[in-house]
């Protein structure tokens, strides 16, 4: 068998098998990809609050207020909206390996405006996305199956491209559907064409992917964008007790970086960090929401101790420590991430005229099998677009 035939195989196999996976990956990240504007939507009424001539109440007390109202619950961060009519938004630590929805509390007194709406669908729609909601999590096989599907995702571009590759080179035929043919050549144009034009848009969502799926291929982008390995985390420390000097760190923080915050996320010290944290987003920065700013304080007075901005960062590392929006087309700008959102939402279209065009040929192969000797082959395109001759 020469070389295109077997890659032709090839294309056809893992579009059959991992293309359906890749599907249902491709719908809910692009659901993900807008995560935070739905989830905005859904509460819309709750995030807002009535501007009123009173003092608002500090981290410290807000905090007591929520866990008060909420037995059981502990905060472990803290949402702060710059907007004199936000309401500051509570999240809870996990509770038996789940994370409860966070709190909308009244700035003024405390009190809690709901809980979040969408947040356990989205967490749902994202365990369907890294490992199809099989046990165990990331540390189950599902991992292991959504990562090959990705390692296959770039063997089926690389074998489309070298299939789809014109030999007379008309950028007609390259890149313009041709829906107006009949049958199997209508379908074959449109898979080709529009895989044609996503090659580059699939080519980073499945090399951003595989950040997730293996340590090794991790470890070796961070030191290919970086020229520096990951950051071993350190064994877990006793994780500094309570009360902590949120009040005074906040108090430090709006006197001097957080005047012009949009929002702002005080992070309560624990066994993965023993500083109290603040990163936050500058207004009219353009800043991603990975790619913030970052301070913290000592846990017990509330006195800065390191400051990190996002746009001292060279561009390795800033990849690095936004892949998730390098992933969802974020990183790009609003348009790429647009077209992103796009793409995902097409993969159901690639498995759907990937699937059709291997029940023609399978039909159309058993016509030619039936078909009394001597009379011709029912009419087939030889040549669907530049090189199809083979399908």
């Amino acid at each position: 068998m020469s070389l295109r035939p077997l890659l032709f195989r090839l294309h056809w196999a893992l579009g059959l098998t991992a293309g359906l996976v890749l599907a249902l990956m491709g719908v809910t990240g692009g659901l993900l990809s807008y995560e935070e504007a739905i989830q905005a939507g859904f509460d819309a009424d709750l995030a807002q609050v009535d501007i009123l001539e009173r003092p608002r109440l500090g981290p410290e007390a807000l905090i007591a207020r929520a866990q008060a109202q909420l037995p059981g619950l502990t905060v472990d961060a803290l949402a702060m909206p710059g907007a004199a009519a936000g309401a500051p938004r509570a999240r809870f630590a996990r509770v038996e390996g789940v994370r409860p929805a966070s709190a909308y509390l009244d700035p003024y007194d405390g009190a809690l405006r709901g809980r979040a709406r969408a947040e356990g669908a989205f967490a749902t729609i994202r365990a369907l996305h890294r490992w199809l909601l099989i046990p165990g999590d990331g540390k189950g096989w599902g991992r292991t199956v959504t990562g090959a599907c990705t390692l296959a995702l770039l063997a089926v571009l690389a074998t489309g491209l070298y299939l789809r590759w014109p030999r007379i080179h008309r950028w007609r035929i390259w890149l313009k559907p041709s829906l107006a043919r009949p049958g199997r050549a209508r379908w074959w144009s449109l898979h080709a064409v529009l895989g044609t034009w996503l090659v580059p848009v699939y080519l980073v969502v499945a090399l951003t992917g595989l950040w997730w799926s293996y340590e090794a291929y991790r470890a070796g982008a961070t030191w290919l964008l970086t020229g520096a390995a990951p950051v071993q985390k350190a064994a877990k420390a006793p994780a500094p007790q309570p009360p902590f000097a949120l009040d005074a760190a906040w108090g430090a923080f709006m006197a001097g970086e957080g005047r012009d915050s949009t929002l702002a996320t005080i992070t309560l010290p624990g066994p993965e960090m023993a500083a109290i944290r603040i990163r936050w987003l500058k207004a009219g920065s353009g800043q991603e929401p990975d790619d913030r700013d970052e301070m913290t304080f000592a846990p017990a007075t509330g006195a800065p101790l390191t400051l990190k901005r996002a746009a001292d960062k060279p561009l390795g590392r800033r990849i690095a420590d936004n892949m998730l929006e390098v992933h969802r087309g974020r990183f790009f700008g609003a348009p790429v991430a647009f077209l992103f959102f796009l793409a995902a939402l097409a993969m159901p279209l690639f498995a759907a005229t990937g699937v059709t065009l291997y029940v023609l040929r399978r039909r159309a192969f058993r016509r030619r099998q039936a078909a009394p000797a001597g009379l011709p082959e029912p009419y087939l395109p030889a040549r669907l677009g530049s090189s199809a001759g083979s399908r």
